[in-house]
């Protein structure tokens, strides 16, 4: 393992911006626990406050048909879901590591791979959709500039987006919660100048045109994926950081709230947007065809930055994740397989003609299995009593207290392979393009979308039943951290 010397600011305590974090995946000592739940609030929402959640609000409005009321309600309604992330940042302060090590006390350490596995594809898809924004918006600015971007550009600016992508995921976790602290305020300033020009062209009594009430629930399962649900695998790689002690409260609202509330405006704008500039959801750029010169290169230019930030988050977790299901890599090791993969697969979706259906079809897909992990994970630390072996989680041996059946503990592994089919059972993802498809239920539903709701139930469900008592007993045998 790497050592777990951090440079620290001249005063102690936070380090340094310039710090290179040298810990992967191992247990942060007390002695090292700086953070603060006001610091978790400005991060997510400097990671938030980004222009893929204004074309999450767009494709409400021109792809699944909605009127602005409906669209705005479904916002609402979904947004409710970053209590998920919230509630799931609350064992990175107990256990002292990372979501997936700590995600082995469920799934036990060779069992927790599986889901290891896919968070790591979930966040590199991330990646790939935040990289493809960065290219559009980047094409655009060459072409005010009188250049048109052909393959040869286009596969330079791939290449140079996932090499600037690296630098903050390299300098680590102090630098990701300041640097997206200090760009929360102008990337609010600049949605609120979006916002004062889309007043004057939005038409937000436009009645919806064509959509059932399963397009409803498509667009809620949208807004969740990517948003509350979408975030539960990253929460306690932030919250890590600080004192076992902390008010379980103020984290839960200082996360909850911190990316809930840019979510939630950024959507509505987006969905006001589509109802002003058709072209809105197009393509990431579609956000200003309907808008001069002189507001649409600031506005990219500052977009770009803005999806540099969240994609650091997506690229440290990703580097995490990676680092549990491969124990013998460093995570600057990881850092630098994440973006070569990036790269490959960034350049697949930016040459595509068929950018909505791919994304759309991702955000949908990750439900099947990020709905049951997440219940799992949730249902686990609740019967533990959030107290955890912090040894254990990284034993890899046999003799750790979360080995028990070879490594693999089973009832996890059927409940989320048992909420994951459910899910699918009630999916849509008819506007998955090549990846499109819809689950039984969902076709006898008027084409509804359940899948994020059953996949919670069910995997959740599963676990308390197989494995409640079991857990329980665990927990109370486990001492509680100092």
């Amino acid at each position: 393992m790497a050592s777990a010397d951090v440079s620290r600011s001249p005063g102690g305590g936070e380090p340094a911006v310039t710090a290179v974090e040298q810990r992967g995946i191992e247990h942060v000592p007390q002695s090292e626990r700086w953070g603060r739940p006001s610091g978790l609030f400005w991060m997510w929402a400097g990671a938030v406050w980004n222009v893929e959640f204004v074309y999450y609000g767009a494709i409400a409005v021109v792809f699944l048909g909605l009127s602005f009321a409906q669209a705005v309600l479904i916002i609402l309604i979904g947004n409710v879901s970053y209590v998920l992330t919230g509630l799931a940042s609350l064992q990175g302060p107990r256990a002292g590591t990372t979501t997936f090590a700590i995600s082995r006390a469920a799934f036990g350490p060779r069992g927790n791979k599986l889901p290891s596995f896919f968070n790591w594809v979930t966040q590199v898809g991330f990646e790939i959709e935040g990289i493809a924004f960065i290219v559009f918006a980047a094409i655009v600015l060459t072409a005010k500039a009188g250049f048109t971007a052909g393959t040869a550009a286009k596969v330079i600016f791939i290449i140079l987006a996932v090499a600037i992508q690296a630098v903050l995921p390299t300098l680590g976790h102090a630098a990701v919660l300041k640097v997206l602290r200090w760009l929360a305020i102008p990337f609010v300033v600049l949605f609120a100048v979006l916002a004062v020009l889309t007043a004057g062209k939005a038409n937000l009594h436009t009645a919806a045109h064509g959509a059932s009430w399963g397009e409803l629930f498509v667009f809620l399962a949208l807004v969740i994926a990517a948003g509350g649900l979408g975030w539960t695998e990253n929460g306690n790689d932030y919250s890590r950081y600080l004192p076992a002690n902390t008010d379980r409260k103020g984290i839960v609202v200082a996360v909850a709230l911190g990316a809930a509330i840019p979510s939630a405006l950024l959507e509505i704008l987006g969905a006001a947007v589509g109802t002003a500039v058709p072209a809105a959801a197009n393509s990431p750029t579609g956000l200003v065809a309907g808008f001069s010169s002189g507001f649409v290169v600031p506005f990219l230019i500052l977009a770009i930055v803005q999806l540099f930030a969240i994609n650091t988050l997506d690229l440290y977790s990703s580097g995490v994740t990676l680092q549990s299901l491969i124990p013998r890599l460093r995570r600057l090791h990881c850092v630098a397989i994440d973006t070569v993969v990036c790269a490959a697969l960034a350049a697949y979706a930016v040459f595509s003609d068929d950018f909505f259906g791919l994304l759309t079809g991702f955000l949908l897909y990750i439900i099947l299995w990020l709905a049951p992990w997440c219940a799992i994970y949730l249902v686990d630390s609740y019967l533990r009593r959030n107290r955890y072996d912090e040894h254990a989680l990284l034993d890899e041996g046999s003799g750790g207290r979360y080995f028990r059946n070879g490594g693999v503990h089973w009832p996890a592994i059927v409940a989320q392979l048992a909420g994951g089919v459910a899910a699918y059972l009630w999916l849509n993802a008819s506007s998955g393009g090549t990846l499109a498809s819809v689950g039984p239920l969902s076709s006898r539903a008027d084409g509804s979308d359940f899948s994020v709701f059953i996949g919670l139930f069910v995997g959740g469900l599963v676990y308390l039943l197989l494995a409640g008592r079991e857990v329980r007993t665990e927990g109370t045998d486990t001492p509680v951290a100092a």
